[in-house]
């Protein structure tokens, strides 16, 4: 969002350079499809945040019994920052920004995977790999990816969450008052609600991002199809 400087040209260095610990180069390739995300949310085939049919097919139209859909959520669970990653890129790749931008985060990114083993060793890098995996993984934390958006009250899309595990995520989990008002920085999210509760309070809200990890796997109405989903509009309807 261009928030962490005054300059486009500043913001592209504090992404490439805090995309160092996940090894794999991604901000400048990220960046499109979360734009999107944000400009036409739950729109079929633009917005890559939405599980694909084939997510939908293999977790839960196939499922033959309640305990068999609960451990296949279970999996896409452990295994969702792949689909987090790669679902955008597979669905949508002629948003990928080839160009000059790309090329020097991955020229960057790899630069310090290389110094990182040369310095420390590989274990370095793969500790700092698995952190990445478990990040998007079972990990408390990686509950804020289901409980934005995961349909789990009437007919609500996003949800905000107020708890402590805010102070780790940069406040994401005031998602409302973030797609509301996506140019107010991380800093400032919780001033939002505190200066329009009128607008916010009454929502639906997410009490545990955990709790929302073992919600979405042990509750059989919850599965990769609750989410809300628009057709997406001609170029005359736009």
């Amino acid at each position: 969002h261009n928030l962490g400087s005054s300059t486009l040209l500043g913001n592209r260095i504090i992404s490439i350079i805090a995309n160092f610990p996940i090894c794999i180069a991604y901000c400048i390739t990220f960046k499109p499809f979360h734009m999107a995300h944000h400009r036409q949310q739950g729109e079929d085939y633009v917005d890559t945040d939405i599980p694909t049919q084939l997510e939908g097919f293999l977790i839960t139209r196939t499922a033959t019994c309640y305990i068999d859909h609960c451990l296949r959520k279970a999996a896409f669970m452990f295994f969702q920052i792949f689909a987090y990653a790669l679902r955008p890129c597979l669905m949508k790749p002629e948003l990928v920004p080839y160009g000059k931008w790309l090329a020097i985060n991955w020229a960057v990114q790899l630069t310090f995977d290389g110094l990182m083993v040369a310095w420390l060793g590989p274990k370095a890098l793969l500790y700092m790999l698995l952190s990445t995996f478990m990040a998007g993984s079972l990990h408390p934390c990686a509950g804020h990816f289901l409980a934005e958006h995961y349909v789990t009250n009437g007919e609500t899309e996003t949800y905000s969450y107020y708890g402590p595990l805010n102070v780790f995520c940069y406040n994401v989990g005031y998602h409302n008052e973030h797609h509301d008002f996506p140019n107010v920085p991380w800093s400032g999210l919780a001033k939002v609600r505190e200066i329009a509760p009128e607008f916010y309070d009454h929502l639906p809200q997410c009490e545990s991002w955990p709790g929302m990890i073992i919600k979405y796997i042990f509750d059989d109405t919850i599965s990769p199809y609750s989410r809300v989903k628009r057709q997406r509009l001609s170029k005359k309807e736009e």
